[in-house]
């Protein structure tokens, strides 16, 4: 395993870093604390149109990543399509001790997801802030850019048509998981006594919430056992559960937003193709000569429809939930929240809008095409015409 992450931060970074972890730590004991979980911040990129599993297997000596679910009746064949590779990061040292722990994945339709876990013991109080903090905060984005450089450099012989970095997209997600609240309450119990604590942590709000904003937020709820929360919201979720039982959301947290990014380069690609189309049929490209170069224009077109077509049903169908229920629910909801279906409807416009044009141009370039026939004939049936009248008939 490399030791580059324990020197990607700089002391700025780091120190910022460390006074928000002892901060986290100085509140109570461990032992005390009648909250105990972790902190999940989840960065994602789209760097690359595809990333050939395999290869990236063979370059650092990684492992699938196998779907978890929450019901122990679900069957084995409820599972990644393509699962996903995903790699250990040594564990990042910062200046007060603290370990903190690290996952990179690559998704095969050019996502990479840096998942870090930052371990928490406090209060309810705590925990607010600790919440208004984080999901404001930039020192991490910044650590997740160095470390996905330098990821990326040993993994580029799996990338296929890698993007430049300035056409990058980029998703962060939070993730509040406790594990063990003193009292070991049920879901309900929680929810009539800890309501507006929760809505704080999902909204990043440190002030107190009026009560239509806690209900519309606490409506995103799930639970499949008694004593098990998730609360989704569209930047931070807040997860109630053992370590194993919180998987399943966390997993299913870190897909949607990998599919929300999908769904965005789509979008701006074909935001973009279509004002090359308009632009073209703008400077000339209704003339009757000039039609002859929308067949060009055309096939170009159809290419990136094609190839948008595929990689939206790849993204859409990465993940399976043949029989198990609540997963596919609660997939729905983290979909929901962080806004998929949302790009989805745009980029589904948008191929009927191209399709559409698509079409227009391949009958405007039949039309042109036509003419030209009718008009060689024309020409033909003159040219004997005037052979014919001068007594040299062809």
């Amino acid at each position: 395993m490399d030791r580059e992450i324990t020197t990607i931060v700089s002391p700025d970074v780091a120190r910022d870093l460390s006074v928000k972890v002892q901060q986290t730590t100085k509140t109570a004991p461990a032992a005390s604390a009648p909250l105990r979980g972790s902190i999940l911040l989840l960065f994602q990129y789209d760097v690359c149109e595809e990333i050939r599993l395999d290869v990236i297997r063979q370059l650092l000596q990684a492992r699938k990543a196998q779907a978890t679910f929450k019901s122990s009746q679900a069957p084995g064949y409820v599972r990644y399509q393509r699962p996903p590779v995903a790699d250990r990061l040594e564990p990042l040292v910062l200046d007060s001790g603290e370990r903190l722990g690290g996952e990179i994945k690559y998704y095969d339709y050019g996502v990479v997801s840096l998942l870090f876990e930052l371990p928490f013991s406090g209060d309810w109080q705590k925990l607010v802030e600790l919440s208004g903090r984080w999901t404001s905060d930039t020192n991490f984005e910044k650590l997740a850019n160095r470390v996905i450089h330098q990821r990326l450099e040993r993994a580029a012989p799996a990338l296929i048509k890698p993007y430049k970095e300035e056409d990058w997209l980029q998703e962060d997600y939070f993730i509040f998981h406790v594990r063990e609240i003193d009292g070991s309450p049920s879901a309900e119990d929680l929810l009539s006594t800890q309501r507006n604590y929760i809505a704080q942590v999902v909204r990043g709000e440190t002030a107190t919430l009026a009560e239509s904003e806690r209900q519309e937020i606490l409506q995103s709820r799930i639970s499949y056992y008694p004593n098990d929360l998730a609360v989704i919201g569209w930047n931070a979720a807040f997860i109630y559960d053992t370590q194993v039982g919180a998987e399943t959301a966390i997993q299913l947290l870190e897909y949607a937003n990998s599919q929300l990014l999908e769904f965005r380069h789509y979008d701006e690609l074909l935001t973009k193709e279509l004002e090359n189309v308009y632009d073209f049929l703008e400077t000339g490209g209704t003339g009757w000569w000039s039609r002859w170069r929308t067949a060009a224009a055309a096939s170009k077109l159809h290419t990136v429809l094609l190839d948008v077509n595929e990689l939206t049903e790849r993204a859409d169908n990465a993940i399976k939930f043949l029989s198990d229920m609540f997963s596919a629910r609660l997939y729905k909801l983290c979909a929901q929240k962080v806004g998929v279906p949302d790009y989805k409807d745009l980029v589904k416009e948008k191929l009927q809008t191209a399709e559409d044009l698509y079409r227009f141009m391949v009958e405007q370039f039949n039309q042109s095409r036509a003419f030209v026939l009718e008009l060689l004939v024309v020409l033909i049936l003159i040219i004997e015409l005037i052979y014919f009248f001068k007594g040299h008939p062809i």
